[in-house]
């Protein structure tokens, strides 16, 4: 492979996890599955340095080193300023620990008590609404206050236990 054809597969993945990592952001929308998190997360953290050098050093015109390197220098700029433990504790995908109502009408929409593993710093915890588009992604929204009158909900509370939590 020539160095442009590699330019082109380093960029085209960058800006994969890129989007991905964009995506995971949006307040609404989760990537479930851990691999494919951690491989944005961490992808953009390695890569986003990594292509602002190759773009610099192996693009040969000025104007494309200059296009090729904005977006790395600014996540790159980013991360050094957020910090890259802060993108490490983000990077733990929620895990239902219990389904608390099944939607009587669509069967992928739920209510699910999830926690998201920090490292050492513990668990986050929430309730929430969830669409899952996928087994890779769901959407989800805060739950209402009135849950249990509304019809189309059917209380559950099914243990799903992803995190395998043993609890005394």
């Amino acid at each position: 492979m020539t160095k442009k054809h590699i330019s082109r597969v380093l960029n085209v993945v960058f800006i994969l996890t890129v989007v991905l990592f964009m995506l995971d952001n949006v307040p609404s929308f989760d990537i479930k599955n851990q691999v494919l998190k951690s491989f944005t997360y961490y992808g953009v953290m390695i890569l986003a340095p990594l292509m602002l050098v190759w773009n610099l050093l192996v693009l040969k015109t000025r104007r494309l080193k200059i296009l090729g390197s904005i977006l790395p220098a600014i996540f790159t700029l980013a991360f050094v300023i957020v910090g890259p433990m802060s993108i490490v504790f983000w990077s733990g995908s929620w895990k239902t620990q219990t389904i608390l109502y099944q939607n009587g009408h669509l069967g992928f929409k739920r209510v699910e008590f999830q926690k998201q593993d920090i490292g050492a710093l513990g668990y986050n915890q929430r309730t929430v609404e969830v669409i899952y588009l996928t087994n890779l992604f769901m959407i989800i929204s805060p739950v209402d206050k009135d849950v249990d009158n509304l019809i189309e909900w059917a209380k559950v509370n099914e243990e799903v236990n992803e995190l395998g939590l043993k609890y005394p």
